[in-house]
Parts: C-alpha cells; structure tokens; sequence
C-alpha cells in the first residue's frame, strides 16, 4: 500500500543535457521538498529532487512510499530571480550558493544516471560518538540519546539520560536519524 507516491523527481527530462542556468540548493522544512517541486514545476523552474523507494511494516503490514534520498534539499536552476522566487516560498529554510557548479553537475548526473540504470541508491548515514540522535519509530519513537558507539554495520549503542542515570539500549540504526 503507497503511503507516498512518487512525484517528478526532475523536471525538464533533460535538465543535465547541455548547460543550463547556475544551481542552487533549496534547504527546506523538514518533508517539505515535494511540496517545493510542485511548486517549481507549476512555475517551470527546472529541478532534481531524486527519489527512493522505503518500506515499512507496521503492525502486519507493510507500507511503501517514495522519499527523498538528500531528505531537506532541492536542487534547482536558474538565475538570480528564480533563486529570490523560491527564496521567498514558505518551505525553504534557506538557498544553498553552490560554489563548484561542474562537480554538483557531474555529481547529480551521475546519480540520475545511476537511478536509470536500475541501481538501488540508500543514503549513508555514518554515526559517530558524541552524535544526538532520535528513535524515529517504534515503542521507543521519540527517544533521544547520544551516540556512544558503533557495533558492527546495523546497530548503534544509544545512551539515554533518565533520572540522572545512564541506561544503554541497543537499536537498529534504521530507526534513528540525527536530531
């Protein structure tokens, strides 16, 4: 069952062909971006906001939607206006100068090339000690702890304060995310 459908992800088809206007990055509110993609399609300014497919059971069932892989980041083109229209859109936080234009060019090119090809992209999220982060979901969602270290590829050792106290607990490293 699609929680999330897909939407656009780019927008024209052949945004990478040729040059085109300088890039910018949107940093927008928290599951905001396909709102901003509608919003620049319905305007006409070109846009990539790759997308990739998430699968979640709950209670017996399981649930597909479409993400953002760079969840709170749309990439655009256009010159100084289009920057300043999209500026101003109740989504965005902020725009993003993009300094090296040919290397975001090669990098999203080669992301929406992969895409293509049927690869399966998954965003890599590498923890550290000392990071914050939330329980996204399950009995303990809204739980937050500091990173105390990494065991193996899965799983990271959360610490949670409670009552002045220490108490270690184990999670899968899907369900937490960086506050």
């Amino acid at each position: 069952m699609p929680l999330l459908r897909k939407e656009a992800e780019i927008f024209p088809d052949d945004l990478f062909d040729g040059v085109g206007q300088p890039w910018w990055v949107a940093h927008v509110r928290s599951r905001h971006e396909k709102t901003l993609a509608r919003e620049l399609l319905d305007r006409g300014v070109p846009y990539y906001v790759p997308q990739i497919e998430q699968e979640k059971r709950r209670a017996g069932r399981t649930f597909r939607s479409f993400v953002p892989l760079f969840g709170g980041y749309v990439f655009f083109r256009g010159a100084a206006d289009a920057r300043d229209v999209v500026r101003r859109r109740p989504a965005v936080v902020s725009v993003l100068d993009v300094e090296d234009q040919d290397l975001l060019t090669s990098e999203l090119a080669q992301i929406r090339k992969l895409q293509l090809a049927g690869a399966s992209l998954k965003p890599y999220v590498d923890y550290v000690p000392g990071d914050v982060v939330r329980v996204r979901e399950g009995a303990f969602a809204g739980y937050r702890g500091i990173v105390v270290r990494t065991k193996g590829a899965q799983r990271l050792i959360v610490q949670v304060s409670t009552l002045r106290q220490l108490v270690v607990v184990e999670f899968d490293r899907e369900v937490v995310s960086r506050r």
